[in-house]
């Protein structure tokens, strides 16, 4: 079996479960700030091609457009929801979405944003940018922001 089928069986298994958390994540975001419930951001993907990435939106309208432990002060951004789904991983329930439009994967190394060039630059070298990236990859079971962007190339190749 493929890896594409099985991530497409995956998809189809996981959304009767997320589908009701889906909506109240949806509902209680529109109740606590404003703005819209996702945030489409632009991510490298395979072969270091942009492309768009759903998430629930978890920091506020106007936030600087950079990895968020770049930000001077990154809790002013955060919204008080957007801690709670940051720290369960509930804000990457829709990349599920991705996974059905063949953007990603459900196992792969996580995308880089668009502007993490340094990360983009290593992942070429060491020919990682050209796997699909995944909703989780080795490096972020082994660390996500606590290692270093060499330590997460070397997880993901």
């Amino acid at each position: 079996m493929s890896k594409r089928v099985l991530d497409l069986f995956g998809v189809f298994v996981l959304l009767p479960i997320v589908i009701i958390p889906y909506l109240i994540i949806s509902i209680l975001i529109k109740l606590t700030s404003k703005g819209p419930v996702l945030h489409w951001s632009d991510r490298i993907g395979q072969n270091n091609i942009i492309y768009k990435m759903p998430k629930f939106r978890t920091m506020y309208i106007g936030t600087p457009d950079v990895a968020t432990h770049l930000l001077k002060d990154p809790a002013q951004f955060i919204t008080p929801l957007g801690k709670v789904l940051r720290k369960t991983s509930l804000d990457e329930l829709p990349q599920l979405w991705s996974v059905i439009n063949s953007s990603m994967s459900f196992v792969g190394p996580r995308p880089a944003l668009h502007n993490q060039f340094d990360l983009k630059e290593l992942r070429t070298k060491e020919g990682v940018h050209l796997l699909k990236p995944g909703i989780i990859g080795w490096a972020q079971v082994n660390g996500r922001d606590e290692i270093s962007i060499e330590q997460k190339v070397v997880l993901d190749s």
